[in-house]
């Protein structure tokens, strides 16, 4: 595969990335095997860039990378992770303090089998602990050469640079998709001016942009989809027939659905890399031909006219903790 520098973190990176929240269980149940197998297939066919969190399992998403990884090459791979999420009771909730995330990172070195994090990224922003005491962690976490390089994730403009202002922001880490497309606004030309990497999550837009999934869908227990209002009812409706016009326009050039969503969010010249979910070969195989696809004015223009009127694709976020 091709390579894309990461911003000013100055990676070099495959434009599309392995992402394992599936692996977490807040998709239903998981075939950990084919994923093991998808994620050495991805590996093997040029992909080196592979994105994780903590809180995708509490360890199981980072056990299972770690395990699919073990034995490579460690100078051939960008392991990117996420903290700055703990459980309490039943519920996950945003902590970014110091001893959150210094405990959360051993943690993951373990789960990963690594002994340094690639690309380490605050989950979500924690309205209960000052920027100064995550980002005062992260730097000494830096300095000890447990994390290399330094990103967020699901921050809003003002978020990251209140951040870049104490520790500089290698990389932003957003959901971007034909569904969702609110980055485009302020956050993009942000990153754009200050050399940050972008990695857009959720291409996809969930499974929606997958083409497997219709008004007779019914989802797993377990699955986040399956209480999710935009995943049922007329905005389910809507967003459905919308979906099937982008099929029919994927069809006339050649190309499945996803990689028409994949090529399409490549497109866009502030976002270096796609990451995306990844079950089995098929879909390994899928995601690699999408980064190769060009589309042209004519069938993006074609794109925004089909995407009048759809219902916008957002993912809940963890609630802020208390200390």
């Amino acid at each position: 595969m091709n390579r894309v520098r990461l911003g000013r973190s100055e990676l070099e990176v495959s434009p599309v990335a392995f992402g394992t929240w599936e692996l977490s269980g807040d998709w239903g149940p998981t075939d950990a095997e084919a994923m093991i197998a998808a994620i050495r297939h991805a590996a093997d066919q040029g992909v080196t860039l592979f994105d994780t969190a903590q809180a995708y399992g509490f360890g199981i998403s980072e056990r299972l990378l770690g395990e699919a990884l073990r034995g490579r090459s460690r100078d051939e791979l960008v392991i990117a992770t996420k903290g700055g999420l703990r459980r309490s009771g039943p519920d996950v909730v945003r902590d970014a303090s110091a001893r959150q995330i210094l405990s959360g990172v051993d943690d993951s070195l373990r789960a990963l089998e690594i002994d340094y994090i690639d690309l380490y990224q605050v989950h979500w922003p924690d309205p209960n602990t000052p920027v100064e005491e995550t980002a005062s962690a992260i730097a000494g976490l830096v300095k000890d050469g447990k994390v290399r390089h330094v990103g967020v994730s699901n921050f809003d403009t003002a978020q990251v640079a209140a951040f870049n202002a104490i520790l500089p922001v290698e990389t932003i880490q957003p959901p971007y998709s034909l569904f969702r497309r609110d980055i485009e606004r302020e956050l993009l030309p942000y990153t754009v001016a200050h050399d940050i990497g972008v990695l857009a999550y959720g291409p996809l837009a969930h499974g929606l942009l997958g083409g497997d999934l219709g008004l007779a869908t019914r989802f797993a227990d377990g699955d986040w989809r399956s209480t999710s209002p935009i995943f049922q009812g007329q905005d389910f409706e809507r967003n459905l027939a919308i979906v099937a016009e982008l099929e029919d326009l994927a069809r006339r050039e050649h190309i499945t659905l996803g990689q028409l969503a994949i090529a399409w969010t490549l497109s866009n010249p502030a976002i270096q890399v796609a990451i995306v979910g990844m079950s089995n070969l098929g879909h390994v195989d899928e995601a690699i031909a999408a980064s190769e696809v060009e589309l042209d004015t004519t069938t993006m223009a074609q794109i925004d006219d089909i995407m009048r009127g759809a219902t916008e694709v957002v993912l809940p976020g963890p609630a802020a903790g208390t200390a």
